[in-house]
Order: C-alpha cells, then sequence, then structure tokens
C-alpha cells in the first residue's frame, strides 16, 4: 500500500456542494473516467483540490482521478507573457507619440483677443433682482398708439401684447465686479420667454462702451447652485453603486475634463491642426480613462487597441466624406464668430475633431464591454477555441451595437430638435432639409460614428478572442504531468468536450 503524500497546498473547501460528493464518490471507488468528469468545465483551474485530496489517495486510483490542473484558487494570468509583451510592444511606443505630441503642441493658455460684446464673447457679472413693480406697456414703451398692422403674424401679436399687456419693471443689484453695488431698471416685457421676480440670481452682461444707464443688461439666470447639486447627486451615485471603480470613473472624468480646457480648445486656437489636436487629446484621454477605471492588464490593453483601430477608421472616413460633401463647419453664429475672431482656424477640420471627440466616450463602452465579454466566455469554457469565442462575442455584440448607434443617433436628433421643428414648420421636403449644410453636418458626423462604433464591435472581439485563447500554452501540459503521474487526467477539462464522450 502506498503511502499517500501531503499535499503541498492547503486544502481547500470546493465551491460547489457537488465537487464534495463527486470526491466522496472517487474514494468510494468510482472509475477514473468519472473522475476526470469531475474535474471538467472549471473555469478556475483551482477547483478540485479539496479535502477528498487524502481520500482520492487513499482510494488507490491514482492522483489522475482527484487533482486539477494547477494550485490557484483565483483566477489565473488571462494571457502569456509573450503574449503580454507583443502588445506592450504596440502599446509603449504609441503612449510615448501621444506624450511626445501633448509636450509638442501644449499650448500654454489661450491667446487673447478684443472682446466682440457678441454672444458669450461678453463682459459678466453676478447679480440679484431686488424688487419687481408691474406697470402698463404702453407707459414705458416708445410708442404711445394702439399698432393696426396684421396681428396673425408673431411680430404683430408681439406688438399687440406690448401695447395692451402689463410689462415689469425690475431693479437689479450687481453682486461682483468693479461695480459691486450698484443697481439698474430694466423693463421685462409680457412676451418674453423670461420673467424675472424678486430675489432672483442672474447673469448681467457688461458693455463699458454704452452709455451709463445702459451698460448692464441681463442677459441669464443664474443656474450654479441646482446645476452643482445635480452634478453632487450624480458623484454620489457613482460612488455609491461603482464603489472604488465609480471614484475612478469620476476622477478620470475630471481629467478628461482638464485635458479638453487646457489642451485641446486653447491648442485649437492657437492655430494646430484640429485633427492632430484632437487625435493627440482623445488618445490621451483614452489611455487615462480606460487604464485608471479598468487597470493595468492586458484585457484593457485589447480594449485600447480597439478603440484606436476604431477612432483610426472614423478619422479616414470623417475626412473623405466631409471634403466630399463640401461641409465648411461654419454654420451658425457660434463657429461665424469663432471664423472672424480666429480666422486661421481650419473650420471643415474643427468638425472633423468634434465627430473624433464625441465618439470616444461611446467606443470606449463598445470595447470594455465586448472585451469584458469575451474574458468571461474564456473562464467560463477554458476549452473554447477563438473561432467559438468570437462568435458567442460577436452575438453579444450585436445586441450592443443595435442600442448603441440607436442611443446615438436619438441624442443628435434631441440636440437638434429646435432645429428640426423649424423644418416642420416650414413644411420642407426631406431631401431638401438632408441637402442643408447644417442638418448634412449632423447626417455625417451621425453617420460616420455609427460606422466606428459598429466595426469596434467585430475588431475588438476578434482582437480579444485572439489573445485570450492563447492561454498559457506551455503550462498547462507541464502541471499535468506533475499532479497527474499518469495519462488518466485529461489535458484541458470542459464541459464540451465531457459531452463528445
Amino acid at each position: 500500500m502506498t503511502t499517500p503524500q501531503p499535499p503541498s497546498f492547503p486544502p481547500r473547501r470546493p465551491r460547489r456542494g457537488p465537487n464534495a460528493e463527486e470526491g466522496d464518490g472517487r474514494a468510494a471507488g468510482h472509475a477514473p473516467g468519472v473522475a476526470s468528469e469531475a474535474n471538467a468545465g472549471r473555469h478556475e483551474t483551482g477547483y478540485g483540490h479539496d479535502a477528498d485530496h487524502g481520500n482520492d489517495a487513499g482510494g488507490g486510483h491514482g492522483a489522475g482521478g482527484g487533482h486539477g490542473h494547477s494550485h490557484s484558487h483565483g483566477p489565473a494570468a488571462p494571457v502569456s507573457r509573450h503574449l503580454r509583451k507583443v502588445i506592450a510592444a504596440i502599446l509603449i511606443p504609441f503612449t510615448a507619440a501621444v506624450l511626445v505630441g501633448l509636450a509638442v503642441l501644449w499650448p500654454g493658455g489661450a491667446p487673447s483677443h478684443e472682446r466682440t460684446g457678441v454672444g458669450f464673447d461678453r463682459q459678466t457679472q453676478q447679480a440679484t433682482v431686488t424688487k419687481v413693480v408691474e406697470l402698463s406697456c404702453q407707459s414705458v414703451n416708445a410708442s404711445g398708439g394702439v399698432p393696426t398692422g396684421d396681428t396673425s403674424t408673431a411680430e404683430g401679436s408681439s406688438a399687440v401684447q406690448q401695447a395692451k399687456g402689463d410689462c415689469k419693471r425690475a431693479t437689479i443689484r450687481v453682486d461682483t465686479g468693479d461695480d459691486k453695488g450698484r443697481t439698474f431698471e430694466e423693463i421685462v416685457q409680457p412676451d418674453q420667454s423670461r420673467q424675472l421676480h424678486e430675489g432672483q440670481q442672474v447673469v448681467v452682461a457688461y458693455e463699458p462702451s454704452a452709455p451709463k444707464d445702459l451698460q448692464y443688461s441681463v442677459t441669464d439666470i443664474n443656474r450654479r447652485l441646482p446645476l452643482a447639486l445635480l452634478a453632487g447627486i450624480f458623484a454620489l451615485a457613482v460612488v455609491v453603486v461603482g464603489r472604488l471603480r465609480g471614484l475612478m470613473a469620476l476622477v478620470s472624468l475630471a481629467i478628461s475634463f482638464l485635458l479638453l480646457n487646457f489642451f485641446i480648445l486653447p491648442a485649437i486656437l492657437q492655430g494646430s491642426n484640429p485633427l492632430v489636436v484632437a487625435v493627440i487629446g482623445s488618445s490621451a484621454i483614452m489611455l487615462i480613462a480606460l487604464y485608471l477605471c479598468h487597470g493595468l492588464s492586458a484585457r484593457t490593453s485589447v480594449a485600447v487597441l480597439g478603440t484606436l483601430i476604431s477612432l483610426l477608421l472614423i478619422g479616414v472616413l470623417g475626412s473623405l466624406f466631409i471634403g466630399w460633401a463640401a461641409l465648411t463647419g461654419n454654420t451658425d453664429d457660434n463657429t461665424g464668430l469663432i471664423h472672424g475672431l480666429y480666422p486661421s482656424i481650419d473650420m471643415s477640420g474643427l468638425l472633423l475633431a468634434g465627430v473624433i471627440i464625441g465618439s470616444l466616450g461611446v467606443l470606449d463602452d463598445v470595447t470594455v464591454t465586448q472585451t469584458s465579454a469575451v474574458w468571461e466566455l474564456h473562464e467560463a469554457n477554458p476549452t473554447m477555441g477563438w473561432r467559438g469565442l468570437y462568435r458567442a462575442g460577436i452575438r453579444i455584440g450585436r445586441d450592443h451595437i443595435a442600442s448603441v448607434v440607436n442611443t446615438l443617433v436619438l441624442a443628435y436628433a434631441g440636440a437638434a430638435l429646435p432645429l428640426l421643428l423649424l423644418f416642420s414648420i416650414a413644411q420642407s421636403g426631406v431631401g431638401t432639409v438632408a441637402n442643408s449644410e447644417l442638418v448634412a453636418e449632423e447626417i455625417v458626423r451621425t453617420l460616420v460614428g455609427s460606422i466606428g462604433l459598429v466595426a469596434s464591435v467585430p475588431v475588438t472581439t476578434a482582437l480579444a478572442a485572439l489573445v485570450v485563447s492563447a492561454d498559457r500554452p506551455a503550462e498547462r501540459p507541464a502541471q499535468v504531468a506533475t499532479a497527474g503521474g499518469g495519462a488518466s487526467a485529461p489535458a484541458r477539462g470542459g464541459r464540451g468536450r465531457r459531452r463528445k464522450r
């Protein structure tokens, strides 16, 4: 009788109850084939090393009946050292190139200019409405007579309301700046969308070249408190649900805003190529966000590679179709103001940069999800080859594609809803609307981004399947020979192989 050797590792209890039952069966004298089945189908190779190890040896059925293939209880390293070196050989030079690009193009601040007093390019201060008094509009409007024009139009209806309705005289106190404490009055017409009330916090614009009583005017409502409260609720929800990973997501979000405000926007204003700036800035955001949120691992590196390839495709398609469709990127007052202040900025390049940056956030979600899905499929069934992993992962990806593309299109449609309403009121044909540059920009932006998202699913799934299917190819035979001492244990167990027997 052979004296059983003590195990070289502490005995562990199995994760599932049936393991223990199978171990007892092996001790009672079951055939080695049954013991082999007990080892099959486990996604972690450490299973099977439990308290019945001694019973297995005592039963006289050989070590192959009760041993698994590894002494690790937790998830094993997903890829071999060779593959880690291959991934590093790709990503380390890419990361170095991004850092060099950041250093070379770092702007050091936005260039200064003379304020135009138009739109956002105005001096503003914080103020408070201290008093509101109602009065007749006839007593404050320039023309005291009642309008006799066509009241069916918007202009005619507004004129009647201003002549016959009740207006408000608001007294506003400036709370910040050199004129802190100064007050001025503003007349609020009855048809204005923004009505003021006492105690309301507002934003006022200052024009120093205007007459003294007209230098200040109300431009907007101060919304800082509700927006700050909403941001706090969002951050709390992310941290409570996501815990440490949620906290890392918030940190990466803050870093993304910093890169956007201190690198991408000032570099474009200083005359750097918008496409180059967008590619470098987006790559930096991608590397920081993915590795900070998901850790420095081969799984994250595969997601980075999938995102990078998809961004490259979006850049090529965007450049091709923006040029082919002759889109200038100068379609509204804001872009016109930018072009007027900085004529050297390539507006079509700015449009393409917006497409790339806008697609990045959704791309991260798709590539990380697909990579995780393939990894989990491999953990559940290590015997599945890369083709099987790809087919299973792509089935998950098809559902993801349907929801993501729909989300992207609806997001753009929701942002452009007032514009779509104007076209609906004008009863313009679909062809006429789509051909206008304002709408054509959104169509190109949506479709190019969606093509990149769709392509990211098979690309990332294929990369993940190829990488994870090469799971320690040289380690398993040695472990089997060491643990089993015989040929009764299969080299790789799995439910799929067990069904074939």
